[in-house]
């Protein structure tokens, strides 16, 4: 069976949230951080990174907003223990002062990023540069907000849809990896 995180950005995922309802549908599990309201990539992406090394097989995940960058960061050293990615909604780097930190060449995995073309968060031209960067298949929401409560994203089908699309098209992932 597939290993499946999902990871929350600023201030968790609630219970309304799309990636709460996707959880359990997909038998995921969340990545939590210490303090959700402080945007700290080091600490976010060594929760990331954990969780990584610690399951034992190549993992997919499922991101959105900070939670996007925590993984791509998580990446750049476990790249190779990553199934595929799909990245909802990225925050901006440089909103946080933390570009210099993020990837900015191919992840090495498959990886979507379903970018709105109206996101506060993050506008396209930038979503669209950064999937580019990372080697990523860009997917135009169109007006979707930040593909959150505050938007109109609870339960969310299509992202279900986007997810398993990207897990159905990837390579077969080569046996269990072992922990070193």
């Amino acid at each position: 069976m597939d290993r499946i995180l999902v990871v929350p950005g600023l201030n968790g995922s609630g219970s309304g949230h799309w990636q709460t309802w996707i959880e359990p549908l997909l038998g995921a599990s969340r990545v939590t951080q210490a303090d959700w309201t402080r945007p700290d990539i080091g600490r976010w992406s060594a929760q990331v990174l954990s969780l990584i090394t610690g399951a034992g097989q190549p993992v997919w995940l499922i991101a959105h907003s900070f939670g996007c960058l925590a993984s791509v960061a998580a990446a750049r050293s476990v790249g190779d223990r990553i199934a595929g990615a799909l990245l909802v909604a990225p925050a901006s780097p440089d909103r946080f002062g933390i570009s210099e930190g993020i990837p900015g060449s191919e992840l090495g995995f498959p990886v979507v990023v379903a970018a709105s073309r109206n996101d506060p968060w993050m506008d396209f031209m930038s979503a669209a540069a950064w999937a580019d960067r990372w080697g990523a298949r860009l997917v135009d929401l169109g007006n979707a907000g930040h593909v959150n409560t505050d938007s109109g994203h609870g339960p969310w089908p299509e992202g279900l849809a986007l997810f398993q699309r990207l897990r159905s098209s990837a390579p077969p992932i080569a046996g269990n990896l072992h922990c070193s």
